[in-house]
């Protein structure tokens, strides 16, 4: 057969996702990628979509609870792995679902650049993520838009900085926390 024939060999198929409702997430959102996480599935996707993806989940696969939303510096991980198709950014933004009508879970991960630290909050969807949200911003510096009271709670609120960040100074000064008795 020459280089310029025409062949009538169908395209290669899309890979099958065995977990129906990540398939539905892909569907209606063409930009998520699905992962296998040691039998966990795992949808990383764009930051753009991370509170449409959060309402379908909640609205149309039963997702009852956001369990827990935290971050991820990438900064010094020189073997980082990152699955075909996701393009790595410094931060990412892990949000873990469960739904009880169906027993399932579903963790999400949207990558945050460095120099744009925000992304959509989801208190208006799961309440509980209120204080998951802002203790990711006290301690990372990710900035949750439209959330209610993104103020620090854990550190003083005087504090300067984000000690999970891997490129903060390490213990340049004695921390109080917010509510320590001080020594007993």
């Amino acid at each position: 057969m020459a280089d310029n024939e025409i062949t009538d060999a169908p395209a290669p198929a899309a890979p099958v996702i065995a977990d129906e409702i990540a398939a539905a997430v892909v569907e209606k959102f063409p930009a998520a990628i699905f992962n296998d996480s040691h039998g966990q599935s795992v949808l990383y996707v764009e930051r753009s979509d991370w509170h449409a993806i959060a309402e379908f989940l909640r609205n149309e696969q039963r997702f009852t609870q956001c369990m827990d939303v935290t971050a991820v510096d990438h900064l010094v991980d020189e073997t980082r792995l990152v699955i075909a198709g996701v393009t790595p950014e410094r931060f990412e933004v892990v949000a873990n679902f469960l739904s009880h009508p169906r027993n399932r879970r579903l963790r999400i991960i949207a990558q945050v650049p460095e120099t744009d630290t925000e992304i959509a909050s989801l208190t208006d969807l799961y309440p509980g993520t209120n204080f998951p949200e802002r203790e990711t911003f006290d301690l990372f510096g990710i900035t949750f838009l439209s959330h209610p009271d993104l103020t620090r709670i854990l550190l003083p609120d005087e504090w300067v900085g984000y000690p999970l960040r891997k490129d903060d100074a390490i213990a340049r000064i004695p921390v109080t926390f917010k509510g320590d008795p001080g020594p007993q």
